[in-house]
């Protein structure tokens, strides 16, 4: 996908042009449908997906048997680079999303593009880290503020990542059931339903099916309590 762009916060769109097409060269090009499962949790594999043209989300199994929802990622992003670094079991189920495009880098590939390409390691330590930061921030979330908060910072992540301008506001068009989103958010279904039905009421937000679009993003990032603006 020469003319392609990536979110400049995705491992691709942090790259410049040489190390990404050099990256994108040494994968192997698959089109996977939607619901498909691209990395299994406990898994003994080590290769990485780069997310060409792609939206999943990122599951792990809970002791009832339920899966809770840990993160979206969407074209030029890259899964699976933890197995590859240390050699561990996969600690999550990646799931396309949508119908698909990926890259997928075998383990000695992709540490050898790493050492032949020192900024790019640096930028996979930069991810890892903000995965790392977000997941305590996520923590610190859900001791301490109610639900409605939690998913106005959701939402505004959501939008700021996979949101599309149009007459409407700001749509987040990614299928997610209200159970999904409500254990992104660390939260009963039913508290999360009501917390969103606040959010309608007030006009902040508007559903469809399987679509939130934010019709008021200054009031969306006050109730976050959040820097910056969808």
């Amino acid at each position: 996908m020469a003319d392609q762009s990536w979110v400049a916060g995705t491992f691709l769109g942090r790259l410049d042009k040489a190390n990404r097409d050099r990256l994108l060269a040494v994968g192997v090009r698959r089109a996977v449908k939607e619901s498909q499962v691209v990395l299994r949790e406990g898994a003994e594999e080590s290769h990485v997906i780069v997310l060409d043209d792609a939206l999943a989300k990122v599951t792990v199994a809970m002791a009832d048997g339920r899966q809770a929802l840990l993160a979206i990622r969407m074209s030029g992003d890259i899964v699976g680079e933890i197995s590859a670094l240390n050699g561990t079991p996969r600690t999550a189920t990646v799931t396309a999303c949508r119908p698909s495009i990926i890259r997928i880098i075998h383990r000695n590939a992709f540490r050898s593009f790493l050492r032949d390409n020192p900024d790019a390691a640096l930028e996979v330590a930069g991810i890892v880290a903000d995965r790392l930061r977000w997941a305590n921030r996520r923590r610190v979330d859900f001791a301490s503020y109610p639900v409605k908060v939690r998913l106005a910072r959701v939402l505004w992540e959501m939008a700021a990542a996979y949101g599309q301008r149009d007459p409407r506001g700001v749509v987040i068009n990614v299928r997610l059931t209200q159970g999904e989103l409500a254990t992104l958010c660390g939260a009963a279904e039913i508290s999360l339903q009501k917390a969103l039905g606040a959010l309608r009421a007030a006009g902040i937000v508007a559903t469809g099916y399987r679509e939130i679009v934010v019709r008021d993003s200054e009031a969306l990032g006050s109730l976050a309590d959040l820097d910056g603006r969808a």
